[in-house]
């Protein structure tokens, strides 16, 4: 079992710790708990992912874990998929609440066939769907090798190719779309000597159809490149003005649809990107 961290909000008194909980990668804990938490835009959560809970002394471990947290000043909460019985009883000894998916509906999915399921780790996480898994790590090997420009081998290949200035979120929601979607993504910064003309960068000139655009405002882009090039050129909020303003004009002469990443969660920016350029896996 190990423990990670999916996303890490400042601390502070009105923060709610969240716990994701799974015996296998925990990907439909968050993507189900986060489904609800998007509900929520006026707090704040500390998101803190705990996969592969596979025994019950680990289980133990976990429990130990969310009482501690009780004791903070806020109360947390917690999403769990796991599916053996003996694990699950274990989770449910904690104090913090805990949101139990696998429970909630396998009871109802099992009286509606009118047949027990098998209750078995990591079946709800679709490895039993090989064809399936074999697309998806395949999806990931690609967006890997053609991450932020690294690669134009196979570009044909793109499902949709993102584009934007560096630091505008290509990398995330290229990983989602592949982990999630089996989709063939390719990434590709504009850069400056891009803005030089109204063309598109020759690499993916050819492929105008399958890209799609990514924007940010200016204060957010300055504010995350600081966080790598602190006080540079680059992360100037000069210089993020005018990459952003001409990367919209390249988007709006060659037509190409855009969404603005700064108040978007990586899912509904994967939701506009396959709805406007890949129907079929939306």
């Amino acid at each position: 079992m190990g423990f990670s961290t999916s996303e890490r909000t400042a601390g502070s008194p009105s923060t709610v710790p969240v716990f994701f909980l799974s015996d296998s990668t925990g990907i439909s804990a968050e993507t189900m708990g986060n489904a609800l938490l998007i509900q929520f835009p006026d707090l704040r959560f500390e998101r803190r992912l705990i996969p592969f809970i596979t025994t019950v002394e680990e289980a133990r471990k976990v429990v130990a874990t969310l009482d501690a947290a009780m004791d903070g000043p806020v109360t947390p909460i917690a999403f769990s998929t796991t599916a053996v019985t003996e694990i699950r009883d274990v989770l449910h000894e904690s104090r913090c609440p805990l949101i139990d998916f696998f429970e909630l509906h396998m009871s109802r999915v099992e009286e509606i066939l009118g047949h027990p399921g098998q209750r078995v780790a990591a079946r709800l996480h679709g490895l039993g769907d090989v064809k399936r898994y074999n697309a998806r790590m395949a999806a990931v090997e690609y967006a890997i090798e053609h991450d932020d420009g690294q690669s134009l081998r196979a570009l044909d290949k793109a499902d949709v190719i993102l584009l934007a200035p560096s630091r505008c979120g290509k990398t995330p929601t290229t990983m989602y779309l592949a982990l999630q979607h089996g989709v063939f993504v390719a990434n590709y910064p504009l850069v400056e000597e891009d803005f030089d003309t109204n063309d598109l960068p020759r690499p993916v000139r050819h492929l105008r159809s399958r890209c799609f655009g990514i924007t940010t405002t200016p204060a957010r882009l300055s504010q995350v490149r600081n966080e790598r090039r602190p006080n540079s050129r680059y992360a100037s909020l000069e210089q993020c003005t005018y990459e952003l303003r001409r990367a919209e004009a390249l988007y709006r002469i060659h037509k190409i649809p855009s969404i603005n990443s700064s108040a978007k969660s990586v899912e509904e920016m994967s939701t506009v990107i396959l709805q406007s350029r890949l129907p079929q896996f939306a």
